[in-house]
C-alpha cells in the first residue's frame, strides 16, 4: 500500500462504517443529517480555522510521507475530512446511545465528573500557560463545559459515555496519526508547547482536544434537534 495514503484510509475507515449503518432501519441517522451537517460544518469552521493557526505557528506538521500532497492552507486535505469523518462517526454513536441506553446509567457520577473535570483542567491551564496546545484546550474544553452546566443541559452525561464508548477507537485511529504501528508519526508535535505526556504514543492533550471536537458537534446537534422539535 503507498504509505502517502495512509491518513486518508485512517479518515476513510473511521467514516465508512458509520455511514453504511446510518441507513440501518434500527439507527436510521440519515434522517438526522439535516440537524448534523450544520453542527458540523459550524464546528469544522472553527477547528480547521485552529488547525491552520496552529500549523503556522509550529504547535504541529504534518508528515508528507504519510499524507497526500494536496494542501488547504498548508494542511493536508485528510486533516480537513477529518473534522468531517469523526464527528461523523462519533456523532453517529451518541445517535445510537441515545436511543438505545440513555436509562441504563446513573446520571450523578456523571454530573460530578462535569464539574470536577473543568476545574482540574482549568488548573493545568494556568500551571502550564507557556504550552500554546495545552493551555489553549484546557481551557476551552474547561470553559465550554462550565458553559454547559450553567445552561443545564441535559445531555452531558451521554456525552461522557459516549466518550468513554468510543475511547478504544479513538486510540486506534490517533495512535496511527501519532506513530502507532507505522515507522513515523503523520503529526509531529512541538516538544516545547505541550505536556510531554503520552497515552502509548498520543499526546495527552489530544484527549481534550478530540473531547472539546466532540462536545461542539454534539451540543449544536442538540441545539438543532430541540430546535426543530418546537418548530
Amino acid at each position: 500500500m503507498n504509505q502517502h495514503y495512509t491518513y486518508f484510509w485512517v479518515d476513510f475507515f473511521c467514516f465508512i462504517f458509520p455511514f453504511a449503518f446510518s441507513f440501518h432501519p434500527a439507527f436510521r441517522f440519515y434522517r438526522q443529517w439535516r440537524v448534523f451537517l450544520p453542527a458540523n460544518l459550524i464546528t469544522a469552521c472553527f477547528f480547521i480555522s485552529w488547525d491552520i493557526l496552529y500549523t503556522h505557528l509550529g504547535v504541529w506538521e504534518f508528515n508528507p510521507n504519510y499524507t497526500l500532497s494536496p494542501r488547504f492552507f498548508n494542511l493536508p486535505l485528510e486533516e480537513v475530512f477529518f473534522f468531517v469523518a469523526i464527528p461523523y462517526a462519533c456523532v453517529f454513536s451518541y445517535h445510537c446511545l441515545t436511543l438505545y441506553v440513555q436509562r441504563s446509567f446513573d446520571p450523578r457520577f456523571w454530573d460530578s465528573l462535569s464539574i470536577l473535570l473543568p476545574v482540574l483542567l482549568l488548573v493545568v491551564a494556568v500551571l502550564h500557560f507557556e504550552k500554546l496546545y495545552t493551555s489553549v484546550t484546557f481551557t476551552l474544553l474547561g470553559l465550554f463545559i462550565v458553559f454547559l452546566k450553567f445552561r443545564k443541559v441535559n445531555y452531558l452525561y451521554r456525552f461522557f459515555i459516549c466518550f468513554l464508548f468510543i475511547f478504544p477507537f479513538f486510540m486506534i485511529s490517533n495512535g496511527i496519526l501519532t506513530g502507532s504501528f507505522i515507522d513515523e508519526p503523520v503529526v509531529n508535535y512541538n516538544d516545547s508547547l505541550y505536556l510531554g505526556v503520552r497515552l502509548f504514543t498520543i499526546p495527552l492533550e489530544d484527549v481534550f482536544y478530540g473531547m472539546l471536537l466532540l462536545l461542539c458537534n454534539i451540543s449544536l446537534f442538540e441545539l438543532f434537534i430541540s430546535r426543530r422539535k418546537r418548530t
